[in-house]
């Protein structure tokens, strides 16, 4: 399978107000297949750029680019490819989760047989399938982010785009959601996600950037950033340099 950029950040920077700029002309290529970690302090500025990137936060500079449509000009072509959980994902609370998930198979225009084996194989393998009946304001915070997970597969996504997924997961869940991430890169997915968790980043991602203060201080290839040390080491040696 070739690659191709599916996600392309050009000199974008972003700015509230008349303040100092949060996110100040970053660019990275996100391509099919790469699992892409987004690493930084708190405030650095990777919350502010994911959510640029699925189009919820608008932006001063630069261009954001999904399989080639543009983020401002053509959002709805972006979100049809695209799926995003964020960090707290706000659920509609008053519906069981089947109905949810339900619901945004048909946001997504997913024919009935194809939704029922996406929630099946999803919700065996996050074994919350006896749940489904259940209404979501019922769920504990991590049956929520299974829920939130499920529905950001169901419309089998070219770009997942993830703010820190891990929290609120359990161990099982977490190594679930990992084998999903490689699942769906082997057939040409893109994966862009933020996270604290830098030994799961080490061991889940080909590629990491590293932001600080809004700016990327180190990007690239995993094994050639890191050259033999761990993401951790090398994240406080850049962090310390910069």
């Amino acid at each position: 399978m070739s690659e191709k950029v599916m996600l392309e950040i050009k000199n974008y920077s972003k700015a509230y107000g008349e303040g100092e700029k949060v996110v100040d002309d970053i660019s990275l290529d996100v391509m099919s297949g790469d699992i892409y970690g987004f690493i930084g302090h708190n405030g650095a500025g990777k919350s502010t750029t994911i959510r640029a990137v699925v189009g919820v936060l608008d932006f001063n500079e630069g261009e954001i680019l999904i399989d080639g449509h543009s983020v401002k000009d053509e959002p709805m072509e972006c979100k049809k490819i695209t799926a995003y959980i964020p960090d707290n994902p706000d659920l509609y609370e008053n519906l069981t989760g089947i109905q949810y998930l339900n619901f945004v198979a048909d946001v997504f225009d997913i024919g009935e047989t194809e939704r029922e084996e996406r929630i099946k194989k999803y919700a065996d393998l996050f074994e919350i399938t006896d749940a489904l009946g259940n209404p979501i304001n019922a769920y504990s915070h991590g049956m929520k982010q299974k829920v939130a997970i499920i529905s950001a597969l169901i419309h089998d996504p070219k770009l997942m785009v993830l703010d820190e997924p891990f929290v609120g997961l359990d161990p099982k869940a977490t190594f679930t959601l990992k084998e999903i991430m490689h699942e769906m890169c082997k057939k040409g997915t893109a994966i862009f996600f933020s996270t604290h968790v830098l030994d799961v980043a080490e061991k889940l991602c080909n590629k990491v950037a590293i932001i600080k203060h809004g700016k990327i201080i180190a990007s690239g290839l995993m094994e050639e950033l890191t050259e033999g040390h761990s993401l951790e080491e090398t994240f406080l040696e850049a962090d310390n340099e910069k």
